[in-house]
């Protein structure tokens, strides 16, 4: 094959990739619990999900800065800096930020997730059907929507 061919084929396989989701929690149980939850793809004839975990505000920030996102899963109960704060300061400062889900403690808490300009809220004990539910609805909506 010529470096043409390989730059092509490149090109095709990137297209043909599954989502991009940014995982954040620094409990590993939540994090365990939401990819079990979404599963490896969001529907039978789709692409495998290519998920990136994260675990403090600085790698979280690292990855926004070298890679492009489809989501974002942020865990409000995340310590020193959670979810709801960090989803608001990504949105503030991101041209175009990727749609967000934020993990809250409690459903009370939805209020603050709005604050933080959530796309999407799931609130503890984690339900699978609403964590995936969540996830794809955000990937398959329209960008301007």
């Amino acid at each position: 094959m010529t470096s043409a061919e390989l730059e092509q084929q490149s090109v095709e396989t990137s297209v043909e990739d599954g989502p991009r989701i940014l995982l954040y929690s620094d409990d590993v149980d939540a994090r365990q619990q939401v990819l079990l939850a979404v599963g490896r793809r969001l529907g039978k004839d789709q692409p495998p999900i290519r998920w990136v975990e994260v675990a403090t505000e600085d790698a979280v920030i690292s990855a926004m800065d070298g890679g492009l996102f489809d989501l974002l899963v942020l865990d409000g109960e995340t310590g020193k800096v959670g979810g709801m704060g960090l989803c608001r300061q990504l949105k503030d400062e991101i041209f175009e930020c990727p749609p967000v889900v934020v993990l809250t403690g409690r459903p009370q808490d939805a209020w603050l997730a709005s604050w933080s300009y959530a796309d999407g809220v799931v609130s503890r004990p984690l339900d699978p059907i609403e964590v995936q539910r969540a996830v794809a609805e955000l990937l398959v909506a329209p960008a301007d929507a």
